[in-house]
Order: C-alpha cells, then structure tokens, then sequence
C-alpha cells in the first residue's frame, strides 16, 4: 500500500539538483488557508531551531510521471495547502533577497539562485522557466500562483487575470512579505541576514513524505493523519479518480465529466454527511447490477475509494449517468426541492422521516424513487412507503432493536426482495410485511415508552411529542412545532417537573413534602413521557411551579404555559396538581396513544 515513508527537509523536495515538480489534481478543491494558518505557519518556522528543523506535518503522494527524462510529477493528494503556502513564503524571500542581490556575498547569491530554481525548472532553448510547484486550476488558482512568482522575479508565463490582489494566492504573499519586513524590523539586524536565517530555516524544516501506489490506497492514510492542513474526504478521492481516468480521453471528456459531477453535487448540496451517504447508498442499492468486487460485501466509508475506483474502471459513462439520476432522485428524499416546486404528502413524509432519525432507508427511497415508472409507483403510495419507514424507525431509535448494523443489509435485501417480487404483488404491502418481521415487538415499544424516553433518545422523544400535539390539530389551533431559528427549535422539550439537581420547594411540596422522597421521584420519573411536553417558552417556565406552568401569560395576555391550546397539554392545562401518580397516569395515557401512532 505505502511505497515509501521518509522525512525530508524542504530543500531536498524542492531540490535545485533534481527535476521533481508536485502538481495538484486539477479539480480538488481550491487553495483555502487565510491568515490564521499564514501566521501559524510564519511564527513556527522563525522560532524554530535551524539545526533541527521544523517538522510541518505529512505529505501523501502518488507517482504520476510519464517522462522522467522531462521530468519527475509527483501528484499531492494531500498537502497541497502546506506546500502551496510554503511555495509562497518563498516566493516571498526570493522577491525581497532579489532588491538586496548587491549586497550579497558570491554564497549569497548561489542561495539566492538556488532559491530560484526551487520554485521553478530552467526553461529549455529559450523557453520561460516552468513552476515546481502547481496548484489546481479552480478560481485561478494556477494562474494566481503564476503571476506571483513572476512578482517574485521568477521567470515564468504567467496569463494576465482580473482581480488578482483580491485573491486569496495573491493576498498570502503580500501579507507574508508585509511579516518578513516587520520581522527585520524587529531583528535589527541587516535585512540580508534577517532574511537569508529565515531562508535557512524554511528550508530545513521537515516534512514526512508518504508515496502511496494509488488513490484508494491513499484513503486509508486519512483515517490516521491529522495535519494541520485541511484533510481531503473520500469524495474529494472520488472526484480525482474520475477525472483523471476521464482525462486520458482529452480535455472535453474531462470537462464533461465535471459538469456532470457538479450537478451531482449540487442535487446532493454541501453537507458532506449526505453526500458520503449517498455514495455508499447508490453503490449498495445497486450492487446486483455492477461486476463483483472482491472483498466488498457493502460499501462502507472505508472501502468507498476501492469501491468507486473499481466502477470506474469498468464503465465511466454508466457511472456517471447513473450516479447523476440517482442523486436526482437523492435532491427530493432529502427535501431540496426546486424553486416554485409544490409540494405532496410524499415530501411531507420525508420530512418527518429524516425527523425521526431514518436516513438509513433512503437507501430503499431512492431506488424505489428512482425506479418509480418501472414499478409504477405515484406519490401517494411513495409517501405510504415512507410513513411505514418512519413508524418503523420510531420505534427502532427508542428500543435500541433492530441493531444499527443491520439496517445497511435489511434495505440491501428489501431492494432484492423488490425485484423478485411477483408481478402483481403490492410494493407497499411487501415493505411493511418485511419492516414487521423485524421490528421492535410492542411489548419492547410499550416497555420504552414507559421509561426514561428522553434520556434514551431526545430527539425520537421530541418526535413523539411533536406528533402527539399533532394528532388532533385543527386549523384554528396550529403551530410549526419543527421551526428553526438561529439552527436551533424554537419550540423545546420541557421537563414539568424540572430536572435540575436543586429541586424548588414548591415542587417538593407537591411531591409530598419530602425533599428526599422528591429526590427519588425525580430520579426514577424526570425522563418520563408522562412528565415532558414542548413549548416555546421553556426560559420562562423553567423550575417555576405547576401552577405557575400552568397558568403563564405573556404581555399580551396570551397563554404561554400549559393552556397554550396544544393538545398535548390538555390534561395539564385542567390538572390542579401534578404529583408522581399524575406523572404515571400522563405516562400511560400518551404511551397508549403513541402506540397508535406508531403502529405498523
């Protein structure tokens, strides 16, 4: 897997001996330290110790030279911006220790053209000399980091490009040569030997280069390095893989190839949890229709570079159309709908669905979304499919049963299952009969919801009460009990009898009057579904009394306590107190009802 692992000072990989150069894939993603990480990297590396050299981290490499005669490419598949921003730094040097060339000594100047050739190769019968190093080619990149070093006084082509001082290459360089002059500044020493020390020390600094053989061996490495650049993720790997297998056709098939990888992307939008999801749901929805590949059984995070570097491998084009269909298909599970776009049940059913915790089953979604017109499935009977899901889930994330790690297979052989299926036989019904073959039993379901639901699971416990408020929900008496604002719900799970550790003396009189025996209640019932409900004032209610809770108005006169017409609170809103046989008897009664709910 791993080819080499060496440490090497920065002046042996950019060597003036030798015709090595490190290129970055032109389509990862974009050149993006700032500041932070410029100064970091600039106050590390002049406190440093010249003679030890400081190390800087990992580099992962993979061989991509075709004439070592040419010369040798290296590609970075990590490390670019630790390499890029060094880059700069001595672009830098080399643009200040140039104005002072007459005041160096002959050493001098053999530093100040070793310097040179470290950032960029002779040129040959006259031509313009070529960058050692070069950076992807998204917003400029390349042609940024170009006309820096011609700044710099590198003789190199650099294309002329609009907005270059507002760019993040150009700014870096500017900024480092604003430290380097506050720097000697506060060295009071002579501005070539404040230089040529710092000179001395980026080049001795250490980097640990790891050559690995190939893109899905590189993956691996991720798992275990943590530098300080900013890592690379499994579909970054993807996208390289692709595009550089779809480069060896020209450039019109790679740029085909990207816009296609763009609208992916866009369908699937830029939470990486859902794209890295949707890479190993497609792979395992479809698994039956690819060639075998040896050793994969399900596509997980850690075999997803093997998986899709073997797909490639057999059939770019089918992949692409078939991965840009099925993340269509993956825009509306995941509720990004297009502009103007009406909504159906079925979109409603989704979003209760990824409410309660069940992207697991967008496996099964999106190839039955997918494969609608085959199967002849309307929204109506989609949205079915998806409310099964959602009770099945439910019940799942609240009873621990069935484990995590069989969901993958369960969908996996629903999909299976589909395509076997009679021709007359109802999808629908096929789902749920599967689901109720391995769910939580309603004794397990009954058992969970008398228990200490919201210290099982706070989220499926809100998810429980929301829909319980919902259930006889009128026109004149509604409310969007999943509204957001600043990412978090406005309406929140309320404790009414508080869980904080000092219990108020009214709600110790009415558990009795004991503060011991309170204590106790508090322990054995504070969690429980019969003493939780939501509000959208939980501030204001907090350790106040029940009747307190009860009866709370704001300015306007308006309730904002258990009278706030929910019809989750109706017992509360009429209660006169509310002890621990009020907690059970709450308890029971909406656990009867959730059990109605989430039948399946």
């Amino acid at each position: 897997m791993i080819k080499s692992v060496l440490n090497y000072p920065v002046y042996s990989l950019l060597s003036p001996e030798n015709t090595v150069v490190y290129t970055v894939p032109r389509y990862q993603r974009e050149y993006s330290w700032a500041k932070p990480q410029w100064d970091e990297l600039f106050d590390d590396l002049v406190e440093a110790d010249p003679q030890s050299g400081h190390f800087l981290g990992t580099i992962i490499c993979v061989d991509r030279t075709v004439d070592s005669a040419k010369e040798i490419v290296v590609e970075l598949i990590d490390g670019q911006q630790r390499m890029t921003t060094l880059s700069i730094l001595l672009a830098a040097v080399y643009a200040l220790l140039a104005k002072e060339e007459g005041e160096l000594d002959e050493d001098d100047k053999v530093d100040l053209s070793n310097l040179r050739r470290q950032l960029a190769l002779r040129g040959r019968g006259g031509s313009k000399a070529a960058a050692r190093l070069r950076p992807q080619r998204q917003n400029s990149n390349y042609e940024d980091y170009l006309n820096v070093l011609v700044d710099a006084g590198v003789q190199v082509e650099a294309p002329s490009v609009s907005n270059l001082g507002n760019r993040r290459i150009m700014r870096a360089y500017r900024h480092f040569q604003a430290r380097l002059e506050n720097h000697i500044v506060e060295r009071e020493e002579s501005r070539v030997s404040t230089l040529l020390g710092i000179l001395e020390n980026v080049k001795n600094a250490v980097l640990v280069k790891l050559e690995v053989g190939n893109y899905a061996d590189a993956y691996v490495l991720f798992e275990s390095l943590n530098n300080r650049g900013l890592p690379l993720t499994p579909i970054d790997l993807i996208k390289n893989n692709l595009l550089s297998s779809s480069e060896i056709d020209g450039d019109d098939k790679v740029e085909g190839a990207f816009d296609r990888w763009k609208e992916l992307l866009e369908d699937l939008g830029d939470d990486y949890s859902n794209q890295e999801r949707f890479f190993r749901q497609y792979y395992n929805a479809y698994k039956s229709q690819w060639p075998v590949i040896p050793g994969v059984a399900i596509a997980t995070k850690s075999n997803l570079i093997k998986v899709y570097g073997e797909l490639l491998d057999h059939d770019l084009d089918r992949l692409l159309t078939q991965l840009t269909r099925a993340g269509r298909s993956y825009r509306r599970i995941l509720g990004r709908m297009d502009v103007g776009a009406s909504t159906t049940a079925f979109d409603a059913a989704l979003a209760d669905l990824a409410r309660a915790q069940g992207s697991p089953a967008y496996l099964l979604l999106m190839y039955l979304e997918n494969e609608r017109e085959a199967f002849r499935l309307d929204d109506s009977q989609m949205a079915l499919v998806t409310q099964t899901l959602t009770r099945f889930f439910v019940r799942r994330n609240l009873t621990g049963h069935p484990q995590t790690n069989i969901l993958t297979r369960l969908f996996m052989e629903l999909v299976g299952s589909i395509n076997r299926r009679e021709p007359d036989a109802d999808i629908v019904e096929l789902v749920a009969v599967a689901l109720r073959a391995v769910a939580a039993s309603d004794e397990l379901m009954l058992n969970a919801l008398r228990g200490p639901i919201y210290d099982l699971n706070a989220d499926t416990a809100r998810f429980i009460l929301i829909a319980l408020a919902k259930e006889s929900e009128t026109k004149e008496i509604w409310a969007d009990l999943w509204v957001r604002e600043n990412k978090k719900y406005v309406w929140s799970i309320e404790h009414v009898f508080p869980q904080g550790e000092n219990i108020p003396d009214a709600w110790v009189a009415e558990m009795g009057g004991n503060l011991d025996e309170a204590k106790r209640i508090q322990e054995r019932m504070v969690h429980s579904l019969g003493n939780l409900t939501i509000t959208g004032y939980n501030s204001t209610l907090s350790n106040k009394s029940f009747a307190e809770k009860r009866d709370r108005k704001d300015q306007r006169g308006n309730y904002i306590g258990y009278k706030n017409g929910l019809n989750l609170n109706a017992g509360l809103a009429v209660a006169e107190h509310f002890n621990q046989n009020d907690i059970a008897a709450r308890t029971d009664e909406l656990a009867a009802r959730a059990m109605k709910l989430f039948d399946l």
